[in-house]
């Protein structure tokens, strides 16, 4: 099965906006790999950077939810409507097909019917935090081209983070929070992709736009995709030169928008009032009756035709390129190093093919990260030159510093070393051992280090809890802020609100009239104490 043969850049950029004006239609086109042209020599093959068409990928991904027992229906239970609780008849019964909800109606390809969805159990085990991961996965790399959409036939969640791989879930970073309270949730101040620039456009932030609101058109969250390409390309995405151009030259902000899977953890069922209503927990759920994902196979500029075969996606390689993402030169075809297709310059962008090689590089074996070796005298040995694909050695058969070993690829596979992706707030550098654990600062957790250990709470890096709800109170009637601090009544100061602030003035005389002590002096009070007198003494 073949995805269609692909259109212009253009008709793909016209199907990631949403906006109804015509685009500009001067982009050219990336829909062939190559034409035949006429020249002084005769008909001759004319190279050109390729990529296939936009299209729905959710067509072609696997959904697994953790606890893989979540969904509603078995047993067969009721729930209630989010507006109205009492309303509580509607059924959920995973052995009858027009009462079951599973994860396949997630993705509802029929007409995008609202009255197939899927759900999870509801919050029958209140207090215990009602959570689900839902994760897709592609076996493949892509490159998102419009927004990821999410729709809720519940309540938009409380708490939800949206998170990222790019090594078939191996490791996962963010891409966005969501939240009724972002601060409170997250530690994090709230924003929009708005509040972003060109410099900050890979932020990760956390957004309270899309988690309330309970009407109708209140059921949908965004991942804005389209709000990030038009920092380069302006807010019609008319400058698309200028776009290409830096998804050419800046790695980061091209494998931002790259993924192999997604994964949606939903935190917290929307509650919709301050408190949980524990008499009516059959109102409390999730339930999604739709997700796209749109985007494109990664070919690198190498292909324009993906083929699905045996539930896995494939590039097509052209230029004389092979592998899944056609990121290698074909065996005799090694001439150069290898490198992606480039869309610059507009309007055919340049092909970069593999060319026939020359020579052969003796018996050194580089896996396809080098094409070059070069004789060490004093070693008597011949050593790989320019390692690329973040790998390093004699060989080319080791990684990088900041870079670790991906167990589930060849040595020659130009992903064979993944980012340690260290959380710098956490991590005492960037570089992680070959599982990809990062090496933690003290009070610091987690294989990235962005998980704080028992008493200690995520405030810029993890920080010691000065207080909480078990073990620290603050005195006084002061309260705690965050794990963090006291907020102390006026009379009082200190780290936990122990000390009265007339006493750091020196003005705690008897006749100052504030912060004294009820009964007077501690010493006077412990001993009425010991003599067990009814009443203070008072003298």
């Amino acid at each position: 099965m073949y995805l269609s043969r692909f259109l212009s850049i253009h008709a793909l950029w016209v199907t990631v906006s949403s906006v109804m004006q015509p685009y500009p239609l001067v982009w050219g086109h990336y829909d062939l790999c190559k034409t035949q042209i006429y020249t002084e020599e005769g008909k001759v093959w004319d190279y050109m950077a390729c990529q296939p068409e936009s299209t729905d990928m959710t067509k072609y991904l696997k959904v697994k939810l953790d606890p893989p027992d979540i969904t509603c229906g078995d047993p067969p239970e009721t729930f209630c409507a989010m507006g109205n609780p009492y309303m509580c008849n509607n059924e959920c019964d995973a052995s009858t097909p027009e009462l079951a909800h599973p994860p396949e109606l997630m993705f509802d390809f029929e007409g995008r019917h609202p009255s197939t969805f899927w759900q999870s159990a509801t919050w029958k085990e209140y207090p215990k935090p009602l959570q689900v991961n839902i994760t897709l996965s592609w076996s493949k790399t892509i490159e998102l081209t419009d927004n990821i959409v999410i729709t809720f036939e519940s309540g938009r969640p409380d708490q939800m983070i949206l998170e990222k791989s790019l090594d078939y879930g191996r490791t996962w970073q963010p891409y966005q929070y969501y939240a009724t309270d972002c601060l409170d949730a997250f530690h994090m101040d709230p924003k929009s992709v708005k509040d972003l620039s060109q410099h900050t456009v890979l932020e990760i932030i956390c957004t309270e736009e899309y988690s309330t609101g309970y009407t109708t058109n209140s059921k949908i969250i965004h991942f804005e995709i389209k709000d990030r390409f038009a920092f380069f390309a302006g807010p019609r995405l008319r400058n698309m030169a200028s776009l290409y151009g830096q998804l050419d030259t800046t790695k980061k902000l091209r494998d931002f928008f790259t993924v192999t899977d997604l994964r949606i953890r939903l935190l917290r069922p929307a509650v919709g009032e301050i408190f949980v209503d524990e008499l009516h927990l059959a109102r409390y759920f999730y339930a999604i009756s739709d997700i796209k994902v749109r985007g494109r196979c990664k070919c690198n500029l190498h292909a324009t035709v993906c083929v699905y075969d045996n539930s896995k996606l494939t590039c097509e390689c052209e230029h004389n390129t092979t592998g899944p993402d056609c990121g290698k030169c074909k065996k005799n075809y090694q001439g150069r190093p290898w490198s992606p297709g480039s869309y610059l310059p507009i309007p055919k962008g340049t092909a970069n093919t593999c060319i026939p090689s020359i020579s052969s590089i003796g018996n050194c074996e580089c896996f396809g990260h080098s094409n070059r070796c070069s004789y060490i005298d004093l070693l008597n040995t011949v050593i790989c030159v320019s390692c690329k694909h973040n790998t390093r050695g004699q060989h080319c058969e080791l990684c990088r510093l900041g870079y670790f070993r991906n167990a589930s690829a060849q040595l020659d596979d130009e992903n064979v070393c993944i980012e340690c992706y260290c959380n710098p707030l956490g991590s005492i550098h960037d570089r992680c051992n070959g599982s990809g654990f990062c090496e933690c600062k003290t009070g610091t957790t987690g294989p990235k280090c962005d998980e704080c250990l028992p008493g200690n709470s995520w405030h810029y890096g993890c920080q010691p809890n000065v207080c909480d709800n078990e073990l620290l109170h603050c005195q006084n009637g002061g309260t705690c802020h965050n794990n963090v601090r006291c907020l102390c009544p006026a009379a009082y100061t200190g780290i936990l609100c122990e000390k009265l602030r007339c006493e750091e003035a020196g003005s705690c005389g008897s006749d100052s009239g504030q912060g004294a002590p009820p009964y007077g002096s501690p010493a006077l009070l412990l001993l009425t104490t010991l003599l067990g007198t009814a009443s203070p003494l008072v003298f």
